[in-house]
């Protein structure tokens, strides 16, 4: 037998081989026997270069036609056998209503993050945002934070193991977890010329046992504006605004001094509610806030004789809880989805 009449008897069995193939398995094998390595189709494509150079263009040209169209009808059977193999074994209504795939939801302090971001930027604020991982200047020294501050002590903070340096090179500097979002506000400050006008939300690390009202995790949002000629009365009346946007027009507000390294003069937010007298109480903590210090604009390069701002900041966690009178912070971290299918 030619050369040439191998082809077509070898293409008809491949077919037949094809089509009868039971399942995927049996058509891999199948294919193998006829197009792989060793297949007998293969033997027949490897014997091309042997034939005399006049015969060589038709045998060629009968080869990959028939190439073709088993590599179809392979094709072809595997998508049928594939189609069998997802049907449902046992009889199946398709008239049946099928199963509704459930909604995915927002975490709720996602919820309450978006909610505030959509408040402030009403005001014209934009969204600033930096790394978790931050050194001692930007999270302390240039907020005005002295060496011996509680807050620097190891005992509140989450210092990182500093790398190993070769014998006889400087130590590197510390690194920490950052503490407070205040640092994104420094290096904004230091990237850009007044006015600004800025929003931080974002994950903080403190030293703090887990109870139902600390966590070693939590969010945090912080606002700044630096401009001429802000007052204490230009951060009241922002604060008051954001707080009756996210918590409804029957909240009152109180500023209590207090002290902020970074903030002079400093101020605690109170709030009072018909939540917060549910609880019990007549007024609850909710912020902090004050005037930016003279000596944190010096360290960013502002002049504090032209420029005057503001900046507070929260817990995300403790509106969430207010919000949706939630008792544990716990809850928020803890992944149970009968929890967070209420939101």
């Amino acid at each position: 037998m030619s050369f040439l009449e191998q082809i077509e008897p070898l293409r008809q069995a491949a077919l037949a081989d094809f089509g009868a193939a039971p399942d995927l398995a049996a058509l891999e094998q199948t294919k193998g026997a006829h197009l792989g390595p060793q297949g007998r189709f293969t033997g027949l494509l490897k014997q091309l270069g042997a034939l005399p150079k006049e015969e060589k263009p038709a045998a060629g040209k009968l080869l990959n036609q028939a190439k073709g169209e088993l590599e179809a009808a392979l094709a072809a059977r595997r998508a049928e056998l594939e189609l069998k193999a997802a049907l449902p074994k046992e009889p199946t209504d398709f008239t049946l209503p099928g199963r509704r795939h459930p909604l995915g939801k927002l975490h709720p302090l996602t919820q309450v993050t978006e909610d505030i971001v959509r408040i402030f930027r009403k005001l014209g604020f934009v969204v600033a945002d930096g790394p978790e991982i931050e050194d001692e200047y930007h999270c302390f020294d240039a907020l005005n934070t002295p060496a011996d501050h509680p807050a620097r002590d190891s005992q509140d903070t989450f210092y990182l193991r500093p790398e190993v340096t070769a014998p006889g090179a400087p130590a590197p500097k510390p690194a920490l977890l950052r503490t407070h979002t205040s640092s994104v506000q420094i290096r904004a400050m230091r990237s850009q010329p007044p006015p600004i006008r800025i929003i931080v939300p974002g994950r903080v690390y403190r030293r703090d046992n887990a109870d139902a009202t600390h966590n070693p995790t939590f969010q945090q949002i912080e606002g700044l504006y630096v401009d001429r000629h802000v007052t204490v009365g230009d951060l009241k009346g922002t604060v008051e605004f954001v707080f009756k946007e996210l918590l409804g027009n029957d909240v009152k507000l109180r500023f209590r001094p207090h002290y902020f390294s970074y903030t002079e003069p400093s101020f605690e937010i109170d709030f009072a509610s018909p939540m917060v007298r549910k609880m019990g109480k007549d007024w609850l903590e909710l912020a902090g806030c004050g005037m930016v210090h003279p000596k944190v604009f010096e360290n960013v390069g502002y002049d504090p004789e032209v420029w005057t701002g503001w900046a507070f900041g929260f817990g995300i966690e403790r509106i969430a809880m207010l919000r949706y009178e939630i008792n544990d912070i716990r809850l928020f971290y803890e992944n149970d989805t009968r929890f967070l299918r209420q939101f």
